[in-house]
């Protein structure tokens, strides 16, 4: 179970136009919401230029990113970036990296052979220099010779890895700091993932503490079960997502921390016109709910 209090966030999903930021940014900071993400999704928003725009136009939100896709992205890039946003925000971004969904990195002929071991190499270059660290590498599909950032963080940042296989979840406690889950993820999976992730951490001989961020499928409303049927695919576990009020909503929450999920960001559905409207919703009425 997670030990302290469960820390909420809301995504801003990219099916919603670009404009509508800025108003849902601004009621996460006002409500003191803890954290709003933001998805680079194919072929919809940016996400480290909606991040830099969230995190300008706030002072206190922590803004994440779940997940850059690494295909699309040179890894000295990555770094360069998210570097970057750590030293204009301290200790505000939360950067999440992934091997996309592989339709996706076929579209634009960036996909690969074997998306672990990239999502592998990719972690392990990133950290290393977002640490500061001169980093010369010459692996399957990462290669770097002594590259090093003029400008890197304070302090190293965790790198946070999308993952939902037993293999890149594997991976994830290996070489990331922190795993990100999709929705499709019940508290079942949560405890599942948790087994997997204390393996990779084991054989990387790792011992610093890893963050689990589940998503949870939230819908509200007097139409809120039709929607969520309507958005759940056969890939979502019977447990995941809920449909329901506040009280619904927070004991889907508790559920997935009881698991061992240390942040757990809701998500509403596609058809959401409103996105300004379901994080007050969280934060001014799930939040009290939620330890």
């Amino acid at each position: 179970m997670n030990g302290g209090m469960t820390v909420l966030g809301v995504v801003f999903r990219p099916q919603n136009p670009p404009e509508l930021l800025r108003e849902a940014t601004r009621v996460a900071e006002t409500t003191g919401l803890e954290e709003l993400w933001l998805w680079e999704d194919c072929f919809l928003e940016s996400g480290i230029a909606t991040a830099a725009a969230a995190l300008a136009w706030t002072e206190r939100l922590r803004v994440g990113i779940g997940l850059l896709p690494v295909p699309l992205r040179n890894v000295a890039v990555t770094a360069m970036e998210a570097a970057t946003l750590h030293r204009l925000f301290p200790d505000r971004l939360i950067l999440g990296v992934g091997h996309g969904v592989q339709s996706w990195m076929g579209q634009v002929g960036a996909r690969v052979e074997s998306p672990v071991t990239l999502l592998g190499e990719h972690l392990s270059a990133l950290r290393a220099l977002l640490a500061g660290e001169r980093v010369t590498t010459s692996g399957r599909y990462v290669h770097l010779d002594a590259v090093a950032l003029d400008w890197p963080p304070a302090r190293a940042p965790k790198v946070y890895a999308g993952a939902r296989g037993p293999r890149s979840i594997r991976l994830s406690g290996e070489h990331a700091d922190g795993t990100l889950l999709d929705s499709v993820t019940d508290a079942d999976g949560v405890r599942a993932v948790r087994t997997l992730i204390d393996a990779g951490r084991a054989a990387a001989g790792r011992a610093d503490r890893h963050e689990v961020i589940a998503n949870l499928l939230a819908v509200t409303g007097p139409d809120a079960e039709a929607r969520l049927a309507a958005e759940r695919t056969p890939e979502h576990a019977p447990g995941a997502g809920v449909a329901g009020d506040a009280h619904a909503v927070a004991g889907a929450v508790t559920r997935l921390a009881e698991a061992g999920a240390d942040t757990v960001v809701l998500q509403t559905t596609a058809d959401d016109t409103d996105p300004a409207a379901f994080i007050r919703f969280v934060a001014e009425e799930v939040r009290p709910l939620v330890r």
